[in-house]
């Protein structure tokens, strides 16, 4: 009888064998036997094409082709219209870990969505795969770097937290599919500075590395099940992140039983020989980077890996490792198996940029606002408050919002926008452009009413072409009214244009309101000309970043001079604007003169992620490649501030930006202070919701705000004495974990054990309660603090935190159980050990420090810990 349900079902599987030309298309067989099947039946060059970003079909096995490279971090990015969330550093200030998760769900539907809609279209081009190189979990160790707005903040504990949600929801809970594979980046010590990424060898102790840098990736991996991490591009204690055997073996495969692949940052491969100078050629960097474990190649060095074979210096059989690694996470997404079987296949393309999921976008915007300052309460303001005056260089920025690493929203509100549409017509609304970011914004962009085409019509004639040299004949002529523009990497510029790598030419006439000496100005990246008269008067025709050029030229009141002005975008999503400065006008004069007919004035400024970024060429003062060299509020904004609180009238300060800012001034001076960050599509609403009570701010810092840069050591020192909340021994203008609310909150009853054994949990509960007038959410937060350790320890770490939502009045609860991992501290050897000892806990809605003044109290309390050391593996 054995033998005969054998044979019966060994006919069973040969008959469901012959409903497909090769095993490895059976979806019923076992997945290992499937992924060996198809290696098999590749030829080396076959094998290595599989091995880059761009991977070609082989049509002879039926493989599409596929395109590994695609982005997500706060939103399906570059891919055409999506929902924009809050960027990844207004997330963290939610520290709400299970809003995260319902984010990133609807971030993977998304991809999802427009994945299949695209492959129905024979759409196989970058950002509409399945594969996605996010979250960004590097610890942002110094509010300098650039790239530090994609990160969850400072607190590797905090990190963890969100990047396990965020790896989980973009992944789904399928038992057999991935829904999207996520790939926690950039694997490790990575933190700036942004242009000596390619060179850098960051040097950490044993203690830092697993206190601060590891924990992170080791979370996203073991609890979050990450299918994929990306390397980085600098060294690690000498060696290339993409080619170290400490990080990708000992660490990652070995200890946290990592199964997944590993694909490098772009031109990381090519970093190894060409610039950390670790090897002398292409084929030896790619044999050193596939034999230590990095499975993808993004970029095209592994191409050399044919002849590094011929060389001796890798085996087919290590090349056969990664690519089984790469078709094992195709199979896993179901790429290869019939729609009907996967459930994610069958996400509608209605799916994307759903009203629903619109609405989430607001949610996280209101949840990621912090209240830094509320003088007197004099926030929030009264909707029947007569007259206003929103001014600043962020206040209709709608570029600003989305940070970097963003898709196209199909409607946005900016911060202007917004207020305007909470207040309606009954109050008088204000508006003055103010100053630029980091310089007098004394140029404002010419309109229409200055501008006719050539026909006469109110603009000017606008050309576009397919290319960026302004060859042959225009794909796309139109009239614009003024040029203001700021292109994505993935929205056409016009009708048939590429989104990149295009061109086009603006000609008409410009008439002058009154005669004088006028500044004409040009912002743009790339680059640019301006024609008068057929003079030229700007020529700035070259590959760059963000630049702004100025000329001078005199026009007579009511005289009409032909204009003409060039442009060419290059690899990047580029910006063009055309502005001048009127003779005898002040734009500050004229910002205070407004704002002494106003009640109050909104003052929306702070950075731009054209000034922070990656790898960027910046020339401003107090940026460089990205980065800052200076986290103080750039000064030309601090001086409209001081300028408009000398009237009298009540100031409150938005800040936007991705990072910390330095304002010690405006945190003594100013009336209330508010941190939006970048707030996704729907900040503006979000911001009007906050300013006029619809809703209770509750977000917190996930990063400490400094007073001066002179707070901080060298930025290339990535020692963590002295850096973050844990090691900080100043004063800091605003503590990591702070933020106001419109009520108060008290805490009683704490309740700890007197004493545990070493290696046992401890459990914690602590009553919350809502002591002011109105509804309101708290973050409430543990910090443990190790009184007596043997080794250096933080001066106090976050252990736990849970948000909660009381009504006025009402009292909850709240248990934290903390497990022994979370009292341990990191020997010299790196070891992990809890030592015995009196460990103090701290809980409340803050850190337990005086100063600034919190709406939130905390409470403490201490334990003993007994026994012997006790090792934790």
């Amino acid at each position: 009888m054995k033998h005969f349900f054998m044979l019966f079902g060994l006919m069973i599987l040969l008959a469901t064998c012959q409903e497909y030309e090769y095993p490895f298309q059976n979806p019923d067989l076992p997945l290992e036997q499937r992924v060996s099947d198809l290696v098999s039946r590749l030829t080396l060059e076959e094998k290595v094409g599989q091995m880059m970003d761009v991977t070609p079909g082989i049509p002879r096995l039926g493989i599409p082709v596929y395109n590994w490279w695609n982005e997500a971090l706060h939103g399906v990015a570059r891919a055409g219209v999506a929902t924009v969330f809050p960027q990844a550093i207004g997330l963290a200030a939610t520290w709400d870990t299970e809003l995260i998760y319902s984010m990133a769900d609807v971030i993977s539907t998304e991809a999802r969505a427009k994945h299949h809609e695209a492959v129905r279209n024979n759409d196989f081009s970058r950002y509409k795969g399945l594969t996605i190189w996010s979250p960004n979990i590097n610890i942002f160790r110094d509010p300098r770097w650039g790239r530090g707005q994609e990160t969850y903040g400072e607190d590797p504990y905090l990190t963890s937290r969100i990047g396990v949600q965020f790896v989980k929801g973009l992944q789904g809970d399928d038992p057999v599919y991935l829904k999207t594979i996520s790939t926690p980046k950039h694997y490790a010590v990575h933190s700036g500075p942004e242009p000596a990424r390619h060179t850098f060898d960051a040097i950490v102790s044993k203690r830092d590395l697993l206190e601060t840098y590891l924990p992170a990736f080791e979370a996203t991996v073991r609890e979050g099940g990450a299918w994929s991490v990306m390397g980085a591009y600098n060294r690690f204690m000498g060696e290339a992140c993409c080619a170290s055997p400490l990080l990708l073996k000992e660490y990652l495969r070995t200890q946290w039983g990592f199964q997944g692949y590993v694909v490098s940052d772009c031109g990381a491969i090519n970093d190894i020989y060409a610039h950390h100078k670790l090897v002398e050629t292409p084929e030896e960097a790619a044999a050193l980077a596939v034999k230590t474990g990095t499975d993808l190649n993004c970029g095209r060095t592994y191409s050399h890996l044919i002849k590094a074979v011929e060389k001796g210096l890798i085996n087919e059989a290590e090349i056969d490792l990664a690519v089984e690694r790469l078709f094992e996470a195709r199979f896993r997404l179901g790429m290869f198996d019939p729609p009907a079987r996967v459930k994610y296949a069958q996400i509608p393309f209605s799916e994307n940029n759903s009203e629903e999921h619109r609405e989430l976008s607001l949610i996280m915007a209101q949840k990621s606002i912090v209240l830094l300052k509320n003088q007197n309460n004099f926030l929030p303001l009264n909707k029947k408050i007569k007259s206003i005056l929103i001014t600043g260089p962020n206040a209709n920025a709608a570029d600003v919002m989305y940070g970097n690493y963003n898709g196209t929203p199909s409607k946005s509100v900016t911060p202007l926008q917004g207020i305007k549409n909470k207040l309606g017509e009954a109050v008088e609304i204000l508006t003055s452009k103010g100053p630029g970011w980091v310089q007098e914004n004394l140029t404002e962009t010419i309109s229409a009413d200055y501008l006719s085409t050539p026909d006469g019509k109110p603009g000017l004639s606008a050309e576009f072409y397919a290319n960026d040299s302004l060859g042959g004949t225009p794909a796309a002529v139109r009239t614009d009214s003024e040029i203001h523009f700021s292109f994505g990497r993935t929205a056409e510029p016009a009708p048939g244009i590429p989104a990149v790598q295009f061109s086009s030419r603006w000609k008409g006439k410009i008439k002058a309101p009154v005669s004088g000496d006028y500044k004409l100005q040009i912002t743009g990246d790339d680059g640019y000309r301006l024609y008068i008269d057929n003079e030229l008067i700007i020529d700035k025709w070259q590959r760059q970043f963000m630049t702004t050029t100025e000329a001078t030229h005199s026009f007579k009141a009511g005289e009409a001079k032909n204009i003409t002005i060039e442009y060419f975008n290059g690899r990047y999503g580029g910006m063009i604007d055309l502005s001048w400065h009127i003779p005898g006008t002040d734009p500050l004069q004229e910002t205070v003169d407004l704002a002494k007919k106003a009640d109050a004035v909104i003052f929306i400024g702070g950075l731009s992620p054209r000034l922070e970024g990656e790898e960027m060429r910046v020339e401003f003062e107090g940026f460089k490649g990205g980065d800052r060299t200076k986290i103080e509020l750039p000064e030309i904004q601090s001086k409209y501030l001081k300028a408009l609180n000398k009237t009298g009238r009540p100031v409150v300060f938005v800040n936007m930006s991705g990072s910390a800012v330095a304002f010690p001034w405006e945190a003594a001076n100013l009336n209330a202070i508010i941190q939006l960050w970048y707030p996704g599509q729907e900040g503006g609403t979000a911001l009007a919701d906050v300013l006029f009570g619809d809703y209770n701010p509750a977000g917190r810092l996930p990063v400490t705000f400094y007073k001066s840069t002179e707070d901080l050591p060298p930025f290339e020192d990535y020692n963590m004495t002295n850096r973050t909340y844990k090691y900080f021994t100043g004063e800091a203008l605003y503590p990591f974990g702070y933020g106001l609310s419109y009520t108060t909150f008290s805490y009683a009853k704490l309740n700890l054990p007197k004493k545990i054994k070493a290696g046992e949990p401890v459990s914690i509960q602590v009553d919350v309660t809502n002591t002011g007038k109105s509804d309101g959410d708290e973050v409430v937060q543990v910090y443990v603090t190790d009184d007596k350790a043997s080794f250096p320890v933080p001066i106090r770490s976050l252990k736990g935190f849970k948000c909660v939502s009381l009504q006025k009045g009402e009292t909850k609860t709240v248990s934290f159980t903390l497990q022994p991992r979370q009292l341990s501290v990191i020997d010299d050897d790196g070891n992990r050990l809890i030592e015995p000892g009196t460990f103090t806990i701290a809980i409340g809605g803050c850190q337990p420090i005086a100063k600034p003044a919190s709406t939130s109290g905390t409470i403490s309390g201490s334990f003993e810990v007994t026994g012997e050391n006790f090792k934790i593996e």
